[in-house]
């Protein structure tokens, strides 16, 4: 296809009760710019990126055009934020235009961020800024590079109407792409309020669209729904193991952020890891440190439990005995797989990451001990696994690095002996799987800062740059430098 106004629109979520949404069009931004189209994100959508009218994707993007068949609403929700219960949100600046199928079958919800206000919006105006809007598209893509589950976004358009952040800035529009924007607070919404056939028909909903085993299973509602619980739990799970293999931090881990497809929701102030610190907060508004680097895998399991009780309520058994461990042992065993599968995801992608063909006993103690000197002597972390693939200068020049640096590495050398018949091509394996470019946060915000002075040429270099970060990329290698500088003080917020 090569025309948006082709796009095959199917929405089911539309479809769904009216105390799911509030029907409502986006606030249109005036005198929109182009500021970055993605075409990897438009070959999802079927559409021909050579033959897209730019005029008519700037009027998309910017929530002056509407599309045949398009029908745009704003998801209700509610969620824990912070670890505190807040009963109602919901997207109050975000609008989900509709739901298009392309020809393989794929579902893509196209969600318009910073659309305008919406009954959800509470005391914001419904705006997103350019700065913040640069920040999901660079992430979606680089996440995306590094094969992490995530959202991606479609373009961005600009304006100059002013917003009011910690300073006044200037508004942007993004449309991102996901198969599907439900989250674990869209059924606290519900379950909260008492709404059981609300909770059921909303799981009866993600079940249609993307769990078709369970639409045909024949067992009892309660069964089905254990097992949609535990698949959730299982892929947060391998999410949390990827996030935290590549050094990657949300930042903002409510249960309103959490997909239920195990993909990346909702970027805000997150943060790679350079300098590593298990401790690492990517956001300055968490100033008890919820959200750090390390704790983010035990987070999404409470996630899960809060999900689990919502669910809870398509189950007869704990209705009637709410404080039954007999009713409760399949919630139980549901959310008990979430470390199951954690573990050994995490374990498989650093045994790559290190270059390890084998499994073998005392891979955990290597492991652990890499992170306790990774973490004293605060050695960058994709710089240090990009190197370790020489073997001769990962992290720091012999002569700067420490004495429990240098028993790792010999203890390293002693388990890579051990492995004879895998050397051949250990280097390229280790490089296809260790970036060399990760989105740090001095390389999105030089992008911002040329983006505000309308200079958008830098987010389509590190577009590409970050679709292949395992790629060396001949005069971009600045990008792969840690923080320099002022630089160093870079700090991201909520309202990132």
């Amino acid at each position: 296809m090569t025309n948006l106004d082709s796009l095959v629109f199917d929405n089911a979520y539309a479809r769904l009760h009216p105390a799911f949404y509030e029907v409502v069009d986006p606030t249109p931004l005036p005198e929109p710019y182009l500021v970055a189209f993605n075409p990897d994100a438009a070959v999802l959508l079927d559409l021909d990126p050579a033959r897209i009218d730019r005029d008519e994707l700037t009027a998309l993007l910017s929530g002056n055009l509407r599309l045949p068949g398009s029908e745009p609403i704003a998801e209700a929700y509610a969620g824990h934020q912070f670890g505190v219960w807040v009963p109602q949100l919901g997207d109050g600046r975000a609008i989900l235009l509709g739901q298009v199928v392309n020809a393989r079958g794929e579902r893509w919800d196209l969600h318009l961020k910073g659309a305008g206000r919406t009954r959800f919006s509470r005391f914001g105006d419904g705006r997103s800024v350019l700065r913040s809007a640069i920040r999901e598209y660079l992430a979606g893509e680089a996440l995306a590079g590094l094969g992490i589950p995530t959202t991606r976004a479609l373009g961005i358009a600009g304006s100059d109407l002013p917003v009011q952040r910690e300073e006044t800035e200037t508004a942007a529009t993004l449309l991102r792409l996901a198969p599907s924007h439900v989250r674990f607070g869209s059924f606290e919404f519900f379950a909260a309020r008492g709404e059981t056939e609300r909770v059921r028909e909303l799981f009866e909903h993600v079940i249609a669209q993307q769990s078709p085993d369970l639409v045909l299973a024949s067992e009892p509602l309660p069964i089905r729904v254990v097992r949609f619980f535990a698949e959730v739990c299982e892929r947060t799970a391998r999410l949390m193991a990827r996030w935290i293999a590549e050094g990657f931090a949300h930042g903002v881990m409510n249960t309103d952020n959490m997909s239920i497809l195990g993909i990346t929701l909702d970027y805000g102030p997150y943060g790679f890891l350079e300098g590593y610190d298990a401790g690492f907060i990517c956001n300055h508004t968490d100033v008890e440190g919820r959200y750090a680097f390390g704790r983010q895998p035990a987070v999404a399991l409470w996630n899960c439990a809060r999900l689990g009780e919502a669910l809870t309520a398509l189950d007869p058994d704990v209705a009637a005995n709410p404080g039954s461990e007999e009713a409760l042992a399949p919630w139980q065993a549901a959310l008990d797989s979430y470390w199951p599968a954690f573990n050994p995801e995490y374990a498989r992608l650093m045994r790559g990451k290190l270059g390890l063909a084998t499994e073998q006993e005392g891979d955990a103690g290597l492991l652990q001990e890499l992170l306790g000197v990774l973490q004293a002597d605060r050695l960058d972390y994709p710089t240090f696994f990009r190197r370790l693939s020489g073997l001769g200068s990962p992290g720091r020049p012999d002569e700067d690095r420490s004495e429990r640096h240098r028993a790792w590495l010999e203890r390293y050398a002693a388990r890579l002996a051990g492995e004879p018949g895998h050397a051949t091509g250990r280097a390229e394996r280790m490089q296809r799987v260790n970036p060399k470019y990760v989105l740090r946060n001095w390389v999105a915000q030089e992008a911002i800062e040329r983006a505000q002075r309308k200079d958008f040429s830098l987010i389509e270099e590190l577009r590409r740059l970050f679709s292949d970060p395992f790629g060396e990329h001949p005069g971009m290698e600045r990008f792969a430098e840690p923080p320099s500088g002022p630089a160093r003080d870079i700090v991201v917020s909520c309202s990132s």
